[in-house]
């Protein structure tokens, strides 16, 4: 799967496909493959104002799929749920039987089955995505957009969907565990930011959301202020400059340009010695932990790091 390119203007706004009924996102999904995930929501033509609406909160992963013209696109719905339920909050899962709201699909234009695309403010933030992805393609994306999200301030969670429905119209809330730092992100405080979650770090060590949480801050903390083309200057002029190399890598980072960034550090392991050696390597950890262990590009750099160390 393609890289891809999150931008949160977006190119379609959906509001307009959104039309006022009775059932609010928390509706029940029945026996469709939304049932039994507390982050995911079956799609009625009914329901998907209040669905659009949720994306104003965090990410909605939303799946169209046809249990009559593609069988398996319904599985594909059910495990896009599941991958969706992982994230605990980041994204919410909203899933369209298009052969039971075909306005929904009519109104996108769609073409193929299954097709996912994800919506925040309301609108698409990355290019429709046909046919079926694997769960490592799914998360990969999943990750990447987390990453850029977070990069932007964006860092609200949905509300688990059986604790939506028992409140009577209570709005989605953060996760309290992040609270303080992610309001601090969405103010624009990143040192603060940083101290919040290295507290959390600190109380928690097997944290793996606070620490990869702690690590995109602390890239954010590093970048504030820099000139883009300034620092890739000196950074062509010094190869060998950890310092130089190591902020280009941060900035790769923020850009979504994963790969370049542990790309980027990798070589310089492979030029460098002794204390260079050691700080690049160092780098480099952080950022994979920002990225998540778990990802593929992060399994890949780890190997890569290896031969370059030995």
């Amino acid at each position: 799967m393609s890289q891809q390119s999150f931008s949160r203007p977006g190119a379609v706004d959906l509001s307009g496909l959104a039309q006022p009924g009775s059932a609010g996102a928390g509706a029940a999904a029945g026996d469709g493959p939304a049932a039994g995930s507390s982050y995911a929501v079956q799609v009625t033509e009914q329901n998907f104002q209040q669905v659009v609406e949720a994306s104003l909160t965090a990410p909605v992963v939303l799946v169209l799929y046809s249990p009559s013209r593609a069988p398996e696109s319904k599985t594909y719905a059910a495990e896009v749920s599941t991958v969706v339920a992982g994230y605990e909050g980041r994204f919410l899962a909203a899933l369209v039987d298009v052969d039971a709201a075909p306005q929904i699909a009519a109104a996108l234009q769609v073409q193929q089955i299954p097709l996912m695309l994800v919506l925040v403010d309301g609108r698409p933030a990355t290019q429709p995505i046909p046919g079926v992805l694997k769960g490592d393609e799914l998360s990969t994306l999943l990750n990447q957009l987390a990453q850029q999200l977070t990069a932007q301030g964006i860092t609200g969670r949905h509300q688990p969907r059986q604790a939506a429905a028992e409140s009577e119209g209570g709005e989605p809330a953060a996760d309290p565990r992040y609270a303080a730092a992610q309001e601090a992100l969405g103010e624009g405080d990143i040192d603060r930011a940083v101290a919040e979650y290295q507290k959390l770090v600190d109380a928690n060590p097997a944290d793996v959301e606070a620490a990869a949480g702690l690590a995109m801050a602390k890239v954010l903390q590093r970048t504030q202020g820099v000139d883009l083309n300034a620092a890739r200057a000196a950074a062509a002029e010094n190869p060998d400059d950890v310092d130089a190399q190591t902020l280009v890598a941060d900035l790769d980072m923020l850009g979504g340009h994963v790969e370049d960034a542990f790309n980027r550090l990798i070589d310089l392991v492979r030029r460098t010695v002794g204390d260079d050696r050691d700080r690049a390597r160092e780098h480099l950890l952080g950022l994979f932990a920002a990225v998540g262990n778990d990802d593929p590009r992060v399994l890949k750099g780890r190997q890569n790091l290896a031969s370059a160390l030995f």
